[in-house]
């Protein structure tokens, strides 16, 4: 069994699908010759040709037009955003044209598009190539939003996203892509869209993560009677587990990249409360990005890493009611 980083899981996912479905196409800029800026989509234009895997203009809402009508008509498209940051220009086509064609169609057509895009920081990418746009996508109906933060749910996921008759919006955590290492079996299989994994079992409260922070909170709760679970997919959310583990400590922290006002840390923070309100020992915390666009050369300071983790996790345990 290999060991594996998350861009060697993608691409390893990417081909196996391509040669299983040939309706599967790839595009986006720099995916064919160059293999892609993180060297994801590296020997797909070798092996499956140049009708398959396709070199667009820098454009991401021709990228994401063109993967609909892909779509529309029988391929199973999946583009590329080199950044998530630059997946703004294609705002419109996703939340107003691909999140809502099964919908406004009567069910007509589905739209199988998996929108593939690197997120977050960790890489002195200044504040144009760091941000963390996934409460944008999970505010869309229509749209599943999936982060995997290690190269076997990498692959995984990434396989069972390829297989769905909806769209999917695919984050791959670039702060990790390289330093996140694991056995990844060769060749097929899946893990569920829609289950979270429950990382480290403890008692004294839930530490809920996702993407590149699952692996600063995996630091941070060395220290605690903690329960850490790894959302892996953010929407659909698997409340069912997050609901077991609160009910059974009593306590909850979310650790987000993103910034704080309107993250999705709330929006869990609220599901918690509404199911859990009668087991809850302490207020639910946030430890999350600063609400200030990403900086350069205060990064680290912008993420919350591990010791400011640390540091609300040991306020939540002393808490007393």
């Amino acid at each position: 069994m290999p060991a594996w980083n998350i861009i060697q899981a993608v691409n390893d996912a990417l081909k196996i699908e391509m040669r299983r479905d040939p309706r599967v196409v790839v595009l986006g800029e720099d995916v064919g010759k160059f293999g892609g800026v993180f060297r994801a989509t590296v020997g797909l234009i070798e092996e499956f040709g140049a009708d398959r895997v396709i070199d667009t203009p820098l454009a991401e809402a021709g990228i994401i037009g063109a993967a609909i009508g892909m779509a529309m008509y029988g391929l199973r498209p999946v583009p590329e955003i080199q950044f998530s940051d630059f997946i703004f220009p294609a705002f419109d086509q996703i939340v107003n044209e691909l999140a809502k064609l099964r919908y406004r169609s009567g069910g007509q057509y589905s739209a199988p598009v998996v929108i593939r895009t690197p997120v977050g920081g960790g890489i002195k990418g200044g504040h144009y190539h760091s941000q963390s746009p996934e409460a944008l996508f999970i505010h869309t109906p229509g749209l599943q939003v999936v982060c995997p933060s290690n190269p076997y749910d990498a692959k995984g996921l990434l396989l069972s996203a390829l297989r769905q008759d909806d769209p999917v919006i695919f984050m791959e955590p670039k702060r990790v892509y390289r330093a996140a290492r694991g056995d990844v079996p060769e060749g097929d299989y899946t893990v569920p869209i829609g289950k979270a994994s429950v990382a480290r079992a403890g008692n004294g409260m839930t530490v809920l993560a996702w993407g590149a922070m699952f692996h600063e909170a995996e630091k941070a709760v060395a220290e605690f009677d903690a329960e850490l679970i790894d959302l892996r997919t953010l929407w659909p959310l698997d409340i069912e587990t997050i609901v077991q583990s609160v009910q059974k400590t009593g306590r909850c922290a979310i650790v987000q990249e993103a910034p704080r006002t309107g993250g999705f840390a709330a929006e869990i923070a609220a599901l918690v409360q509404e199911r859990c309100f009668p087991h809850l020992q302490a207020p639910i915390a946030r430890i999350t990005g600063w609400d200030v666009p990403f900086p350069y050369t205060l990064e680290n300071d912008y993420l919350p890493l591990a010791p400011r983790i640390s540091q609300k996790l040991r306020e939540l345990a002393d808490y007393e009611v």
